[in-house]
């Protein structure tokens, strides 16, 4: 049987010989219609020809399709490790800039994310977080916020509405990923009330 890649490949050669019109009959799913624009037969006394036309239209199809849900999942795994990095990242730094209190302050949330890039609390620069990372899942990359009810940020989440595809073999600490519905149940948030031991840093990718 033919392997996806090769149909693939063999599908790629044939579309560059169609039209522009075949082509986007084919995308769409038109088999008669790419047949027609293609200059293919399809009267009576051509039937074996028809029907080698039609399948390979088919099997065409059949390998984009495949060939296009393999790297959409691809890519929704490589955007959520990203984003079990970047929320790491973020609240870790938040447990820094709560840990981290001057002398004579008392421990407190940042008020911004930006204040973990300079924590506002010292005369000298003191750095909790290199940079604000955006939310991979979102165009817009801006976070939802968990907040303390003082103003304080003690966590993010995602504001992506997509179910997950990883839902198992989570990192120390998060766990109960496992029964996310959707990415904005992701929520990375540090309680110092409820503080555990060290946890392993997830590595950028």
């Amino acid at each position: 049987m033919m392997s996806i890649a090769a149909a693939t490949w063999w599908g790629s050669m044939e579309c560059r010989t169609m039209s522009g019109r075949a082509a986007r009959a084919l995308v769409r799913g038109d088999c008669l219609a790419a047949c027609s624009h293609a200059n293919l037969s399809v009267h009576p006394e051509s039937g074996f020809t028809y029907v080698g036309a039609l399948i390979l239209v088919v099997v065409t199809g059949i390998a984009l399709t495949a060939a296009s849900t393999y790297w959409s999942t691809k890519v929704r795994r490589e955007k959520e490790a990203e984003l079990l990095f970047r929320g790491d990242q973020i609240c870790s730094a938040i447990e820094s800039y709560y840990e981290k209190a001057p002398p004579g302050w008392a421990k407190s949330y940042p008020s911004r994310l930006e204040d973990l890039l300079k924590d506002p609390r010292y005369m000298k620069v003191m750095r909790h977080l290199r940079r604000v990372y955006k939310d991979p899942m979102t165009e817009d990359g801006q976070w939802g916020l968990v907040m303390d009810g003082k103003g304080g940020i003690k966590g993010v989440f995602s504001r992506g509405k997509n179910e997950p595809i990883k839902i198992g073999d989570f990192p120390e600490g998060y766990e109960n990923f496992e029964k996310a519905k959707t990415y904005q149940d992701w929520k990375f948030v540090y309680e110092p009330a409820a503080k555990a031991p060290a946890k392993k840093k997830i590595k950028e990718r």
